[in-house]
């Protein structure tokens, strides 16, 4: 005998099905080109791969980099403007997805391209600074002032592009116990004890490691079980895979994200492993603008599957949907956003033919639908 809900009940998890289907999408971009109004917010699909416009939060200067509270009340963007650079609060209406804004703060070190956020700080990585500041954050989700400047020094071997240090990344540990700054310009990996409950002294040096000579270190990843860490090199197009433990790094394989022969010019960008853990992806940039898909093997190692056209310029950042489906590439110098599909058991992308038209798109991040 076949039983059937309530017609109350069926329209309840029918709604709660399709609310889980719909995200928030927050995509940054550089307003100094003029195509750009400021920081975007669609609704994304991740049954269909559709995307809707939702509001735009205008008079922003430079949102580059993004990020969401762990709440989804606030998000916090950075404000690359050389000297004058700052970040900056707003509350988030994740049901509206509409931004009101807070504040700003002066990062107090050049050009900030990264930011992250828990419940007690805000950190940005500061490129031409070659810094990395830290905010502490108000009840009210905005940004009080700069309470730490975490200033490298050094340079190495490329000249006109490592004669200083530039730091690129910011990046909590899996377990919170420690922050990591990528610099591109001295070739390290700077790994920080995080006193997340202290008012001075929030970044103490724990460790770093040294790539490779030119390589230039800018974004990483941590596996979702914390024991191992994907690094992508920007300047030789190459990642290396670390072992990862109580905030120390070591290496245990290094690969090309290019195929055997490539003569071109590289500008690797970002790196990112499926919900599942079973597919690493790293964007190139230059002359090649791919995606590269690696299949992550036993013990961490990573595998070369295939590369794919990103159909566009400048693959800046992208971003893979919260169930797995859709892999989204803000191509910053085509501006669009390009939606592929994911095979989830090849991890080979496929073009939707759907595409997010805007001004300079350079990150994207998904918030919950509350």
């Amino acid at each position: 005998m076949k039983r059937f809900l309530p017609i109350p009940v069926l329209l309840l998890a029918l709604q709660g099905a399709a609310q889980q289907s719909n995200y928030n999408l927050l995509i940054g971009t550089y307003t100094n080109g003029g195509k750009s109004e400021g920081i975007y917010v669609y609704t994304f699909n991740t049954q269909t791969g559709d995307a809707q416009a939702k509001s735009i939060a205008k008079n922003v200067e430079n949102p580059s980099y993004l990020t969401v509270s762990n709440n989804n009340r606030f998000v916090y963007s950075v404000n690359e403007s050389g000297e004058k650079s700052a970040v900056s609060a707003f509350s988030f209406d994740g049901t509206k997805g509409e931004l009101k804004f807070l504040n700003t703060q002066p990062t107090q070190g050049a050009d900030p391209c990264y930011i992250i956020a828990d419940e007690k700080h805000v950190i940005s990585a500061n490129y031409s600074g070659g810094s990395a500041s830290v905010f502490g954050i108000q009840k009210d989700g905005s940004l009080g002032p700069l309470k730490q400047l975490v200033q490298h020094s050094g340079k190495s071997v490329n000249k006109s592009r490592q004669n200083a240090p530039h730091v690129h990344m910011a990046a909590f540990s899996p377990d919170r116990k420690y922050a990591l700054l990528n610099d591109l310009g001295t070739d390290k990996v700077y790994i920080y004890k995080y006193n997340a409950g202290l008012s001075r002294d929030v970044l103490v040096p724990n460790d770093s490691v040294a790539i490779t000579p030119g390589a230039g270190p800018r974004h990483l990843t941590f596996s979702k079980d914390g024991k191992y860490a994907y690094l992508l090199h920007e300047m030789d197009g190459a990642v290396t895979a670390f072992s990862y433990s109580s905030g120390h790094l070591k290496s245990i394989q290094e690969t090309k994200i290019t195929e055997d022969g490539f003569t071109g010019e590289n500008g690797a960008a970002d790196i990112h492993l499926s919900p599942d853990g079973k597919f690493l992806y790293a964007s190139n940039r230059g002359t090649e603008n791919k995606i590269t898909i690696f299949a992550v093997e036993k013990g961490g190692i990573l595998n070369k599957t295939g590369q794919v056209s990103t159909l566009g310029k400048g693959p800046r950042n992208f971003v893979i949907d919260p169930s797995g489906k859709f892999l989204l590439v803000a191509n910053q110098g085509s501006d669009a956003v390009v939606v592929f599909e994911r095979d989830l058991v090849t991890g080979a992308l496929k073009d939707t033919g759907k595409r997010i038209n805007v001004g300079a798109p350079v990150c994207l991040v998904f918030a919950p639908v509350e």
